[in-house]
């Protein structure tokens, strides 16, 4: 797996970060980390370490104007989790293929 990969389900792993990152993505524009941080009920510095790893991992573009600092979600990067996760789709679907067979079969004895 790939270091990017690996900041990504880092960065998600965190459920305040999972919440941020939706917090971004329904704003559907960049938003400040003082407006970030009224969603949740932790310090702003705290909020402002948790965006450093989304931004680490790509999730997040922050970007300085004057005194404030906006942050913006990217969705791009999860598009690699998506195709690492479509590897194991084909592996459930025959076990699942697999397991209906066996249940067809006993239920007709």
């Amino acid at each position: 797996m790939s270091s990017k990969i690996n900041k990504i389900f880092k960065a998600i792993a965190d459920p305040t970060r999972r919440e941020i990152f939706n917090v971004l993505i329904l704003a559907a524009t960049a938003l400040t980390i003082t407006q970030i941080s009224e969603h949740f009920e932790i310090s702003r510095q705290g909020v402002t370490k948790h965006i450093r790893m989304l931004e680490d991992a790509g999730l997040v573009e922050m970007r300085q104007e004057g005194r404030e600092r906006f942050c913006l979600a990217d969705a791009a990067p999860l598009q690699e989790i998506n195709t690492w996760l479509k590897t194991y789709e084909k592996f459930w679907e025959n076990k699942l293929t697999g397991l209906g067979k066996f249940l067809d079969e006993k239920n007709k004895t």
